[in-house]
């Protein structure tokens, strides 16, 4: 699915008018989309809703909305803030004709009459801004927005228990359905206006906007849907950006028929762990054969063999020459003998920092490059990538697109030479840029992580695609491991690089809000998500 622009989503509306999906008719579409998710949701029959109306399309997408509720059972009020009441507007006219209860904010000075109909309303329709935001909110719309925060604020502490609820039977908080955008929320950068609303769900149409999956906009964004208004997919063109879609991860996922063998889903070897972070061991095995893998092998120090071996049952093993726990250059030659016939690579996850480690990275990665006929395709994590950044123009010493390179912030700010400061604010140029240069897919980690890809065509230029996943559950030490574990599984089964990269964040990213929903954002460890990799699967299979 692409991500777009305000600029570009106004052009592809021009476009779809000029073919004879109207203004009108995707109007029409917009609010019903609307209506349905919110009775979906919700529910509609004899519920209370009010209409946040503004001036433009978004309003018009409000006013459809309204009527389609209404219809559906729901008690709903309009407020309006400068919209005109034109006549030849047919859906103020269908308004009209269901005695929708109307309210003009010039004629509500001192917002009494909002003040009151937020105290008795159970759903709150944000159709002010929409993409029409351009400059900061002022005036009476920061004002009326006040109102309404401070609105459910109150209701918040009634339902807490700490005020006597204003009106007894509606002791809920009203949740706020935001129609495309929240309005302050910028489109193109995700920059928040202090005075936007905080949306429960946003449903949004044809196509997510970049600013809902950019922070800090994203945490106003809620629930995200994404409605389709009569506009092709394929109009957004080939050069948008990407958000990664559960219906197209299902089927980059290899058919598992039912005379499957393992060899049938590949084969991957891990190299990981050392005797400080024995654990990144277990977590990368664990999760690619929960991810799908055939026949996994874990590649090990010989002094934390042992341990991982009594934990882990799944894998086939192999023990490495090492120094106290950590991987020496020796271990190069026992691991390249048994890497023929293997299908991927991981190294890199818990390997620590230790002189000797770094140089078997090096030694490792020079013995893979000799080797052009039996290059493997190579997942580099963690503290692998700290070994690739001791030597200039590392990316040199590595076969093109065939390594998969999975920083996180820290890391990449390592890799590149920039600052975190740097990356944070563009994260999706950087990794472009530097997947270009590179010639390698880059996974920067992270909410909302990014995959970027060499493109084909234009070599100078990069792919990238969007995970459309942003959850505290995984911000804990080791779901690192498992996204490498998981992504290592998806090589192994066949998928090429960019298709790997992104089918293993999507999976990890779903299983971490699987997580959340079942433990909690606080709580959930690295282990969790392990059981929650094959419902991810079934997930998207569905």
């Amino acid at each position: 699915m692409k991500l777009v622009t305000a600029d570009q989503m106004r052009a592809l509306e021009q476009r779809a008018d000029a073919s004879g999906n109207t203004y009108a008719l995707m109007m029409e579409r917009a609010g019903k989309a609307v209506a349905d998710a919110m009775s979906e949701r919700y529910g509609a029959r004899a519920k209370r809703v009010l209409v946040l109306v503004g001036p433009g399309n978004n309003g018009g997408d409000g006013l459809v909305c309204a009527r389609y509720l209404r219809d559906a059972g729901a008690r709903v009020a309009l407020y309006i803030w400068k919209r005109a009441d034109n006549p030849d507007d047919e859906n103020w006219k269908f308004c009209r004709e269901r005695a929708i209860a109307t309210t003009r904010a010039e004629d509500d000075p001192n917002f009494s009459a909002l003040k009151k109909s937020l105290a008795e309303t159970d759903l709150i329709v944000d159709a002010l801004l929409g993409t029409g935001v351009t400059r900061p909110i002022e005036g009476v719309l920061k004002e009326m927005l006040k109102v309404v925060k401070k609105s459910r604020e109150m209701r918040e502490l009634e339902e807490l228990g700490e005020l006597v609820p204003l009106v007894p039977s509606v002791p809920s908080v009203p949740s706020v359905v935001a129609i495309d955008l929240p309005s302050g929320l910028n489109p193109d950068t995700g920059a928040l206006d202090p005075a936007a609303l905080n949306a429960d769900l946003t449903v949004t149409f044809a196509f997510p906007k970049i600013g809902q999956l950019a922070f800090p906009g994203a945490n106003a964004v809620g629930e995200l849907v994404v409605a389709d208004i009569g506009i092709p997919a394929e109009w957004a063109g080939g050069n948008a950006l990407e958000v990664a879609a559960a219906r197209e991860i299902a089927a980059r996922l290899p058919a598992r028929t039912r005379d499957s063998h393992k060899g049938t889903f590949g084969k991957a070897m891990i190299c990981a762990g050392s005797a400080n972070y024995v654990g990144a061991a277990f977590l990368a095995g664990s999760a690619a054969t929960r991810a799908g893998a055939g026949l996994v092998t874990l590649a090990l120090a010989r002094a934390i063999y042992p341990m991982v071996a009594s934990a882990l049952h799944e894998t086939t093993f192999v023990a490495l020459p090492d120094d106290a726990g950590v991987l020496v250059p020796d271990a190069t030659r026992a691991l390249t003998d048994y890497l023929a016939g293997y299908d991927a690579l991981l190294i890199g996850c818990g390997f620590g920092r230790a002189e000797k480690t770094i140089a078997f990275v090096q030694s490792l990665l020079a013995e893979i490059t000799n080797h052009k006929s039996e290059i493997i395709n190579l997942v580099i994590d963690a503290d692998a990538l700290y070994a690739l950044a001791q030597s200039g123009d590392w990316w040199t010493r590595l076969a093109p697109n065939r390594v998969i390179l999975t920083p996180h912030p820290g890391e990449m700010a390592r890799l590149t030479g920039w600052s975190r400061d740097a990356i944070q604010p563009d994260r999706v140029n950087v990794a472009r840029k530097f997947a270009a240069q590179w010639q390698q897919v880059v996974v920067l980690k992270g909410a909302f992580t990014v995959v970027a890809s060499p493109d084909p065509s234009t070599p100078l230029r990069a792919r990238a695609t969007l995970l459309p996943f942003a959850t505290p559950a995984l911000a804990t030490a080791g779901t690192g491991d498992v996204l490498a574990g998981t992504i290592v599984a998806m090589l192994a089964q066949g998928l090429s690089v960019y298709d790997a990269a992104i089918a293993g964040a999507y999976l990890h990213g779903l299983a971490g809000e699987i997580a959340e929903k079942e433990i909690g954002r606080a709580g959930v460890v690295a282990g969790d998500l392990l059981s929650r990799l094959p419902q991810a699967i079934r997930t998207i299979s569905q």
